[in-house]
Protein backbone atom coordinates (compact mmCIF):
# COMPACT_ATOMS: atom_id res chain seq x y z
CA UNK A 1 0.00 0.00 0.00
CA UNK A 2 2.93 2.33 0.66
CA UNK A 3 4.34 1.60 -2.79
CA UNK A 4 0.92 2.25 -4.33
CA UNK A 5 0.59 5.56 -2.49
CA UNK A 6 4.10 6.61 -3.50
CA UNK A 7 3.44 5.64 -7.10
CA UNK A 8 0.27 7.73 -7.01
CA UNK A 9 2.32 10.78 -5.99
CA UNK A 10 4.90 10.08 -8.70
CA UNK A 11 2.25 9.58 -11.38
CA UNK A 12 0.49 12.73 -10.23
CA UNK A 13 3.69 14.72 -10.53
CA UNK A 14 4.64 13.50 -13.98
CA UNK A 15 1.17 13.64 -15.48
CA UNK A 16 0.44 17.01 -13.87
CA UNK A 17 3.43 18.61 -15.55
CA UNK A 18 2.91 16.71 -18.80
CA UNK A 19 -0.75 17.68 -19.15
CA UNK A 20 0.13 21.25 -18.23
CA UNK A 21 2.83 21.40 -20.90
CA UNK A 22 0.37 20.13 -23.53
CA UNK A 23 -2.32 22.64 -22.48
CA UNK A 24 0.18 25.49 -22.36
CA UNK A 25 1.68 24.82 -25.79
CA UNK A 26 -1.73 24.42 -27.47
CA UNK A 27 -3.24 27.51 -25.88
CA UNK A 28 -0.22 29.66 -26.72
CA UNK A 29 0.30 28.35 -30.27
CA UNK A 30 -3.14 26.94 -31.25
CA UNK A 31 -1.22 24.32 -33.20
CA UNK A 32 -2.64 20.78 -33.18
CA UNK A 33 0.54 19.45 -34.79
CA UNK A 34 2.63 20.76 -31.90
CA UNK A 35 0.57 18.88 -29.30
CA UNK A 36 0.63 15.78 -31.50
CA UNK A 37 4.41 15.90 -31.74
CA UNK A 38 4.76 16.37 -27.97
CA UNK A 39 2.44 13.45 -27.23
CA UNK A 40 4.00 11.29 -29.91
CA UNK A 41 7.52 12.01 -28.66
CA UNK A 42 6.50 10.91 -25.16
CA UNK A 43 5.29 7.53 -26.40
CA UNK A 44 8.21 7.15 -28.81
CA UNK A 45 10.77 7.60 -26.04
CA UNK A 46 8.91 5.10 -23.87
CA UNK A 47 9.20 2.63 -26.74
CA UNK A 48 12.92 3.31 -27.17
CA UNK A 49 13.80 2.81 -23.50
CA UNK A 50 11.28 0.18 -22.33
CA UNK A 51 13.49 -2.84 -23.03
CA UNK A 52 16.36 -1.23 -21.15
CA UNK A 53 14.03 -0.34 -18.28
CA UNK A 54 12.79 -3.94 -18.14
CA UNK A 55 16.33 -5.31 -17.97
CA UNK A 56 17.18 -2.85 -15.18
CA UNK A 57 14.09 -3.91 -13.21
CA UNK A 58 14.99 -7.61 -13.49
CA UNK A 59 18.65 -7.13 -12.49
CA UNK A 60 18.13 -4.86 -9.46
CA UNK A 61 16.04 -4.78 -6.33
CA UNK A 62 12.73 -3.10 -6.92
CA UNK A 63 13.22 -0.39 -4.30
CA UNK A 64 16.51 0.58 -5.95
CA UNK A 65 14.64 1.03 -9.23
CA UNK A 66 12.00 3.19 -7.56
CA UNK A 67 14.69 5.35 -5.95
CA UNK A 68 16.71 5.81 -9.13
CA UNK A 69 13.59 6.84 -11.04
CA UNK A 70 12.57 9.37 -8.38
CA UNK A 71 16.02 10.99 -8.14
CA UNK A 72 16.46 11.23 -11.90
CA UNK A 73 13.00 12.72 -12.47
CA UNK A 74 13.51 15.27 -9.70
CA UNK A 75 16.82 16.38 -11.24
CA UNK A 76 15.30 16.81 -14.72
CA UNK A 77 12.26 18.75 -13.49
CA UNK A 78 14.52 21.09 -11.55
CA UNK A 79 16.59 21.59 -14.73
CA UNK A 80 13.39 22.40 -16.65
CA UNK A 81 12.56 25.03 -14.05
CA UNK A 82 15.98 26.63 -14.47
CA UNK A 83 15.57 26.66 -18.27
CA UNK A 84 12.19 28.37 -17.90
CA UNK A 85 13.79 31.07 -15.77
CA UNK A 86 16.74 31.44 -18.13
CA UNK A 87 15.03 31.61 -21.54
CA UNK A 88 12.39 34.14 -22.67
CA UNK A 89 8.91 32.64 -22.90
CA UNK A 90 8.59 33.77 -26.53
CA UNK A 91 11.67 31.72 -27.44
CA UNK A 92 10.41 28.61 -25.64
CA UNK A 93 7.09 28.81 -27.51
CA UNK A 94 8.78 29.11 -30.92
CA UNK A 95 8.15 25.60 -32.26
CA UNK A 96 10.85 25.98 -34.87
CA UNK A 97 13.53 26.99 -32.36
CA UNK A 98 15.93 24.89 -30.31
CA UNK A 99 14.63 26.46 -27.10
CA UNK A 100 11.22 24.82 -27.52
CA UNK A 101 12.73 21.37 -28.01
CA UNK A 102 15.23 21.82 -25.17
CA UNK A 103 12.50 22.78 -22.70
CA UNK A 104 10.05 20.08 -23.80
CA UNK A 105 12.84 17.51 -24.13
CA UNK A 106 14.05 17.92 -20.56
CA UNK A 107 10.52 17.48 -19.21
CA UNK A 108 10.04 14.54 -21.59
CA UNK A 109 13.12 12.66 -20.38
CA UNK A 110 12.21 13.23 -16.74
CA UNK A 111 8.71 11.91 -17.39
CA UNK A 112 10.04 8.94 -19.38
CA UNK A 113 12.34 7.69 -16.62
CA UNK A 114 9.42 7.85 -14.19
CA UNK A 115 7.72 5.26 -16.41
CA UNK A 116 10.28 2.71 -15.21
CA UNK A 117 8.25 2.61 -12.01
CA UNK A 118 5.31 1.11 -13.89
CA UNK A 119 7.35 -1.94 -14.89
CA UNK A 120 8.75 -2.25 -11.37
CA UNK A 121 5.25 -1.96 -9.89
CA UNK A 122 3.89 -4.77 -12.07
CA UNK A 123 6.68 -7.09 -10.92
CA UNK A 124 6.17 -5.95 -7.31
CA UNK A 125 2.60 -7.28 -7.52
CA UNK A 126 4.05 -10.69 -8.40
CA UNK A 127 6.58 -10.36 -5.57
CA UNK A 128 4.11 -9.50 -2.80
CA UNK A 129 0.66 -10.82 -3.84
CA UNK A 130 -0.55 -14.46 -4.17
CA UNK A 131 -1.30 -15.46 -7.77
CA UNK A 132 -5.03 -15.88 -7.17
CA UNK A 133 -5.22 -12.22 -6.09
CA UNK A 134 -3.15 -10.74 -8.95
CA UNK A 135 -6.19 -9.49 -10.86
CA UNK A 136 -7.57 -7.76 -7.77
CA UNK A 137 -4.20 -6.18 -6.99
CA UNK A 138 -3.89 -4.98 -10.58
CA UNK A 139 -7.30 -3.40 -10.16
CA UNK A 140 -6.00 -1.45 -7.16
CA UNK A 141 -3.01 -0.37 -9.24
CA UNK A 142 -5.42 0.93 -11.86
CA UNK A 143 -7.43 2.74 -9.19
CA UNK A 144 -4.35 4.48 -7.81
CA UNK A 145 -3.30 5.50 -11.30
CA UNK A 146 -6.82 6.75 -11.94
CA UNK A 147 -6.82 8.90 -8.81
CA UNK A 148 -3.58 10.54 -9.91
CA UNK A 149 -4.94 10.91 -13.45
CA UNK A 150 -8.06 12.70 -12.25
CA UNK A 151 -6.24 15.05 -9.92
CA UNK A 152 -3.76 15.75 -12.68
CA UNK A 153 -6.33 16.70 -15.29
CA UNK A 154 -8.10 19.07 -12.90
CA UNK A 155 -4.95 20.58 -11.45
CA UNK A 156 -3.21 20.98 -14.81
CA UNK A 157 -6.06 22.91 -16.40
CA UNK A 158 -6.56 25.14 -13.36
CA UNK A 159 -2.83 25.57 -12.90
CA UNK A 160 -2.18 26.76 -16.46
CA UNK A 161 -5.36 28.83 -16.54
CA UNK A 162 -4.85 30.56 -13.18
CA UNK A 163 -1.15 30.33 -12.29
CA UNK A 164 0.79 29.90 -15.52
CA UNK A 165 3.64 27.59 -16.49
CA UNK A 166 6.20 28.95 -14.01
CA UNK A 167 4.23 28.14 -10.85
CA UNK A 168 3.18 24.82 -12.41
CA UNK A 169 6.83 23.85 -12.75
CA UNK A 170 7.52 24.79 -9.14
CA UNK A 171 4.61 22.70 -7.85
CA UNK A 172 5.77 19.70 -9.90
CA UNK A 173 9.28 19.99 -8.46
CA UNK A 174 7.91 20.09 -4.90
CA UNK A 175 5.71 17.04 -5.52
CA UNK A 176 8.52 14.91 -6.92
CA UNK A 177 10.70 15.79 -3.90
CA UNK A 178 7.85 14.74 -1.55
CA UNK A 179 7.57 11.36 -3.32
CA UNK A 180 11.34 10.85 -3.04
CA UNK A 181 11.39 11.57 0.70
CA UNK A 182 8.44 9.22 1.29
CA UNK A 183 10.10 6.49 -0.76
CA UNK A 184 13.13 6.54 1.52
CA UNK A 185 10.90 5.40 4.41
CA UNK A 186 9.57 2.31 2.58
CA UNK A 187 11.16 -1.16 2.82
CA UNK A 188 10.39 -4.12 0.54
CA UNK A 189 10.88 -7.77 1.59
CA UNK A 190 12.94 -8.86 -1.43
CA UNK A 191 16.02 -10.96 -2.12
CA UNK A 192 18.78 -10.20 -4.57
CA UNK A 193 17.53 -10.82 -8.14
CA UNK A 194 18.15 -14.31 -9.48
CA UNK A 195 20.93 -14.12 -12.10
CA UNK A 196 20.49 -15.53 -15.60
CA UNK A 197 23.01 -18.00 -17.07
CA UNK A 198 23.89 -15.41 -19.75
CA UNK A 199 25.03 -12.04 -18.48
CA UNK A 200 25.71 -10.05 -21.64
CA UNK A 201 23.70 -6.90 -22.22
CA UNK A 202 22.57 -8.21 -25.60
CA UNK A 203 21.26 -11.41 -24.00
CA UNK A 204 19.42 -9.37 -21.37
CA UNK A 205 17.62 -7.35 -24.00
CA UNK A 206 16.77 -10.42 -26.10
CA UNK A 207 15.46 -12.37 -23.11
CA UNK A 208 12.08 -10.64 -23.07
CA UNK A 209 11.47 -11.43 -26.75
CA UNK A 210 12.58 -15.08 -26.52
CA UNK A 211 10.47 -15.62 -23.39
CA UNK A 212 7.38 -14.24 -25.12
CA UNK A 213 7.94 -16.45 -28.18
CA UNK A 214 8.23 -19.53 -25.95
CA UNK A 215 4.65 -19.07 -24.68
CA UNK A 216 2.08 -19.72 -27.45
CA UNK A 217 -0.32 -16.84 -27.99
CA UNK A 218 1.47 -14.33 -25.73
CA UNK A 219 3.14 -12.56 -28.63
CA UNK A 220 -0.23 -12.29 -30.38
CA UNK A 221 -1.76 -10.72 -27.25
CA UNK A 222 0.99 -8.11 -27.13
CA UNK A 223 0.66 -7.42 -30.87
CA UNK A 224 -3.07 -6.88 -30.38
CA UNK A 225 -2.38 -4.44 -27.54
CA UNK A 226 0.10 -2.69 -29.83
CA UNK A 227 -2.54 -2.32 -32.54
CA UNK A 228 -5.01 -1.08 -29.94
CA UNK A 229 -2.49 1.61 -28.98
CA UNK A 230 -1.97 2.36 -32.67
CA UNK A 231 -5.63 3.32 -32.89
CA UNK A 232 -5.43 5.02 -29.49
CA UNK A 233 -2.79 7.37 -30.89
CA UNK A 234 -5.57 9.26 -32.63
CA UNK A 235 -7.24 9.93 -29.29
CA UNK A 236 -3.91 10.85 -27.68
CA UNK A 237 -3.19 13.44 -30.34
CA UNK A 238 -6.65 14.98 -30.61
CA UNK A 239 -8.60 14.52 -27.38
CA UNK A 240 -7.17 17.64 -25.71
CA UNK A 241 -7.61 19.86 -28.81
CA UNK A 242 -11.23 18.66 -29.08
CA UNK A 243 -11.94 19.43 -25.43
CA UNK A 244 -10.20 22.79 -25.61
CA UNK A 245 -12.17 23.65 -28.76
CA UNK A 246 -15.58 23.18 -27.18
CA UNK A 247 -14.77 24.64 -23.72
CA UNK A 248 -12.26 26.75 -21.77
CA UNK A 249 -9.03 25.27 -20.40
CA UNK A 250 -10.31 25.54 -16.81
CA UNK A 251 -13.60 23.85 -17.74
CA UNK A 252 -11.83 21.17 -19.78
CA UNK A 253 -9.52 20.32 -16.90
CA UNK A 254 -12.44 19.98 -14.47
CA UNK A 255 -14.65 18.10 -16.96
CA UNK A 256 -11.88 15.67 -17.84
CA UNK A 257 -11.20 15.14 -14.16
CA UNK A 258 -14.86 14.37 -13.47
CA UNK A 259 -15.06 12.04 -16.47
CA UNK A 260 -11.90 10.30 -15.36
CA UNK A 261 -13.58 9.09 -12.16
CA UNK A 262 -14.50 6.20 -14.43
CA UNK A 263 -10.88 5.08 -14.06
CA UNK A 264 -11.38 4.70 -10.30
CA UNK A 265 -14.72 2.94 -10.73
CA UNK A 266 -13.22 0.48 -13.21
CA UNK A 267 -10.22 -0.23 -11.00
CA UNK A 268 -12.36 -0.74 -7.89
CA UNK A 269 -14.66 -3.12 -9.74
CA UNK A 270 -11.66 -5.25 -10.72
CA UNK A 271 -10.24 -5.07 -7.18
CA UNK A 272 -13.58 -6.36 -5.88
CA UNK A 273 -14.65 -8.87 -8.52
CA UNK A 274 -11.49 -9.70 -10.49
CA UNK A 275 -11.40 -10.24 -14.25
CA UNK A 276 -13.41 -13.41 -14.59
CA UNK A 277 -12.16 -16.88 -15.42
CA UNK A 278 -10.39 -15.80 -18.61
CA UNK A 279 -8.85 -12.29 -18.51
CA UNK A 280 -7.93 -12.52 -22.20
CA UNK A 281 -11.59 -12.71 -23.21
CA UNK A 282 -12.33 -9.85 -20.78
CA UNK A 283 -9.66 -7.74 -22.48
CA UNK A 284 -11.02 -8.29 -25.99
CA UNK A 285 -14.65 -7.65 -25.00
CA UNK A 286 -13.63 -4.44 -23.24
CA UNK A 287 -11.81 -3.25 -26.36
CA UNK A 288 -14.90 -3.88 -28.50
CA UNK A 289 -16.98 -1.68 -26.21
CA UNK A 290 -14.21 0.95 -26.09
CA UNK A 291 -14.16 1.10 -29.87
CA UNK A 292 -17.91 1.66 -30.03
CA UNK A 293 -17.68 4.39 -27.38
CA UNK A 294 -14.78 6.06 -29.19
CA UNK A 295 -16.79 6.11 -32.39
CA UNK A 296 -19.86 7.83 -30.93
CA UNK A 297 -18.76 10.09 -28.06
CA UNK A 298 -18.07 12.99 -30.45
CA UNK A 299 -20.80 12.18 -32.97
CA UNK A 300 -22.33 15.55 -32.02
CA UNK A 301 -20.67 18.56 -30.40
CA UNK A 302 -22.38 18.02 -27.07
CA UNK A 303 -20.31 18.42 -23.91
CA UNK A 304 -22.44 15.93 -21.96
CA UNK A 305 -21.94 13.24 -24.62
CA UNK A 306 -18.18 13.80 -24.65
CA UNK A 307 -17.98 13.63 -20.85
CA UNK A 308 -20.18 10.52 -20.61
CA UNK A 309 -18.23 8.81 -23.38
CA UNK A 310 -14.89 9.53 -21.72
CA UNK A 311 -16.23 8.31 -18.37
CA UNK A 312 -17.37 4.97 -19.79
CA UNK A 313 -14.15 4.66 -21.79
CA UNK A 314 -12.14 5.19 -18.59
CA UNK A 315 -14.16 2.53 -16.75
CA UNK A 316 -12.88 -0.03 -19.26
CA UNK A 317 -9.20 0.99 -19.42
CA UNK A 318 -8.24 -0.68 -16.09
CA UNK A 319 -9.79 -3.94 -17.30
CA UNK A 320 -7.67 -3.91 -20.45
CA UNK A 321 -4.44 -3.07 -18.65
CA UNK A 322 -5.04 -5.39 -15.70
CA UNK A 323 -5.92 -8.29 -18.01
CA UNK A 324 -2.61 -8.14 -19.86
CA UNK A 325 -0.67 -7.71 -16.61
CA UNK A 326 -2.46 -10.64 -14.95
CA UNK A 327 -1.67 -12.96 -17.86
CA UNK A 328 2.02 -12.03 -17.92
CA UNK A 329 2.33 -12.30 -14.13
CA UNK A 330 1.05 -15.87 -14.23
CA UNK A 331 2.65 -17.38 -17.34
CA UNK A 332 6.10 -15.67 -17.24
CA UNK A 333 8.81 -16.57 -14.64
CA UNK A 334 9.32 -13.77 -12.09
CA UNK A 335 13.02 -13.30 -12.89
CA UNK A 336 12.11 -12.36 -16.49
CA UNK A 337 8.91 -10.38 -15.98
CA UNK A 338 10.62 -7.00 -16.09
CA UNK A 339 11.99 -7.68 -19.58
CA UNK A 340 8.68 -9.10 -20.79
CA UNK A 341 6.77 -6.09 -19.45
CA UNK A 342 9.44 -3.88 -20.99
CA UNK A 343 9.18 -5.58 -24.38
CA UNK A 344 5.38 -5.34 -24.29
CA UNK A 345 5.57 -1.67 -23.31
CA UNK A 346 8.06 -1.03 -26.11
CA UNK A 347 5.75 -2.38 -28.82
CA UNK A 348 2.60 -0.86 -27.37
CA UNK A 349 4.20 2.54 -26.85
CA UNK A 350 5.75 2.56 -30.33
CA UNK A 351 2.33 2.30 -31.97
CA UNK A 352 0.73 5.45 -30.54
CA UNK A 353 3.36 7.98 -31.69
CA UNK A 354 3.17 6.66 -35.24
CA UNK A 355 -0.52 7.48 -35.30
CA UNK A 356 -0.02 10.76 -33.47
CA UNK A 357 2.65 11.90 -35.92
CA UNK A 358 0.43 10.94 -38.84
CA UNK A 359 -2.90 12.12 -37.48
CA UNK A 360 -1.82 15.50 -36.06
CA UNK A 361 -0.66 17.04 -39.38
CA UNK A 362 -3.41 15.23 -41.29
CA UNK A 363 -6.02 16.71 -38.95
CA UNK A 364 -4.42 20.17 -38.86
CA UNK A 365 -3.97 20.67 -42.61
CA UNK A 366 -6.50 18.39 -44.31
CA UNK A 367 -9.42 16.91 -42.37
CA UNK A 368 -10.25 19.86 -40.06
CA UNK A 369 -10.14 22.44 -42.91
CA UNK A 370 -12.12 20.09 -45.18
CA UNK A 371 -14.90 19.67 -42.62
CA UNK A 372 -15.23 23.46 -42.37
CA UNK A 373 -16.00 23.73 -46.09
CA UNK A 374 -19.43 23.42 -47.69
CA UNK A 375 -18.33 20.24 -49.45
CA UNK A 376 -17.17 18.64 -46.20
CA UNK A 377 -20.37 19.54 -44.42
CA UNK A 378 -22.42 18.15 -47.29
CA UNK A 379 -20.45 14.89 -47.39
CA UNK A 380 -20.19 14.07 -43.67
CA UNK A 381 -22.34 16.64 -41.86
CA UNK A 382 -25.28 14.22 -41.72
CA UNK A 383 -23.04 11.77 -39.85
CA UNK A 384 -21.03 13.92 -37.44
CA UNK A 385 -23.13 17.10 -37.38
CA UNK A 386 -21.91 20.69 -37.56
CA UNK A 387 -19.41 22.54 -35.37
CA UNK A 388 -15.82 23.67 -35.01
CA UNK A 389 -14.42 20.22 -34.18
CA UNK A 390 -16.21 18.04 -36.74
CA UNK A 391 -12.95 17.05 -38.40
CA UNK A 392 -11.70 15.55 -35.14
CA UNK A 393 -15.05 13.82 -34.63
CA UNK A 394 -14.74 12.16 -38.05
CA UNK A 395 -11.30 10.80 -37.13
CA UNK A 396 -12.58 9.47 -33.79
CA UNK A 397 -15.49 7.74 -35.55
CA UNK A 398 -13.24 5.88 -37.99
CA UNK A 399 -10.68 4.95 -35.30
CA UNK A 400 -13.31 3.54 -32.95
CA UNK A 401 -14.95 1.36 -35.59
CA UNK A 402 -11.58 -0.08 -36.63
CA UNK A 403 -10.71 -0.83 -32.98
CA UNK A 404 -13.96 -2.71 -32.38
CA UNK A 405 -13.70 -4.73 -35.60
CA UNK A 406 -10.13 -5.89 -34.95
CA UNK A 407 -11.00 -6.99 -31.40
CA UNK A 408 -13.89 -9.09 -32.72
CA UNK A 409 -11.62 -10.71 -35.29
CA UNK A 410 -9.00 -11.45 -32.60
CA UNK A 411 -11.56 -13.47 -30.63
CA UNK A 412 -11.80 -15.92 -33.55
CA UNK A 413 -8.02 -16.52 -33.78
CA UNK A 414 -6.06 -19.68 -32.87
CA UNK A 415 -3.64 -17.61 -30.78
CA UNK A 416 -6.52 -16.45 -28.56
CA UNK A 417 -7.57 -20.06 -27.92
CA UNK A 418 -4.00 -21.26 -27.26
CA UNK A 419 -3.12 -18.56 -24.74
CA UNK A 420 -6.47 -19.00 -23.01
CA UNK A 421 -5.74 -22.73 -22.59
CA UNK A 422 -2.28 -22.01 -21.13
CA UNK A 423 -3.58 -19.39 -18.71
CA UNK A 424 -6.32 -21.71 -17.43
CA UNK A 425 -3.81 -24.45 -16.62
CA UNK A 426 -2.76 -24.90 -12.96
CA UNK A 427 0.28 -22.80 -12.11
CA UNK A 428 2.48 -25.83 -11.54
CA UNK A 429 1.94 -27.06 -15.13
CA UNK A 430 2.71 -23.78 -16.90
CA UNK A 431 5.55 -23.79 -19.48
Amino acid sequence: MHILANTAIANLTTSYLWFALTFWVYLETENVMATGIIGGSFMLLIAVFSMLFGAIVDKHKKKSVFLFSAVFTAALFILAGLIYLWLPTESILNIGGWQFWLFCGVILVGAIVEQMRGIALSTTVTLLIPVERHANANGLVGTVQGIAFIATSVFSGLSIGLLGMGWTLLLAILLVIVSLVHLLTISLPEDEPEPEPEHSKTADLKMGFTTILAIPGLFALIIFSMFNNFIGGAYMALMDPYGLTIMSVEAWGIVFGVASTGFIVGGLLIAKFGLGKNPIRTLLMAVVVMGILGAIFTIREWVWLYVLGIWLYMVLIPAVEASEQTVIQKVVPFRRQGRVFGFAQMLEAAAAPITAFLIAPLAQYLIIPFMKTTEGDKTFGWLVGQGDARGIALIFLAAGLIMALVALLAMTSKQYRKLSEIFLQPETSLP
